[in-house]
């Protein structure tokens, strides 16, 4: 739970499953997440070899992406059975469930 534990090391996974992402496109698809916190947990999550940064470019604009590394592809179907099961808890109940009960 170290590697994926939080708020927020999921969800970016989850954005990452299907293909690389630049920063900014993670920022748009994870709305909620301050630019502070995005990039700290980025950083963790490449320090645990989830994903990697690759660096296009040596002078600006420079173009940086991110990706799963093997180890965060063979977290992804942890990621789906989630998923499934989030959706599932929706469906039967017809309501997300607040965190505070």
């Amino acid at each position: 739970m170290d590697l994926v534990g939080g708020k927020w090391k999921a969800v970016i996974l989850y954005h990452l499953k299907d293909g690389m992402k630049r920063y900014n496109e993670l920022r748009k698809e994870i709305p909620s997440v301050t630019e502070m916190t995005l990039s700290l947990q980025l950083k963790q999550l490449e320090k645990d070899g989830l994903i990697s940064r690759k660096v296009y470019g040596k002078k600006p604009p420079i173009k940086v992406v991110y990706s799963l590394t093997n180890l965060g592809n063979s977290f992804v179907p942890v990621l789906e059975a989630i998923t499934e099961w989030g959706n599932k808890v929706v469906t039967e109940k017809g309501e997300f469930i607040s965190a505070e009960g």
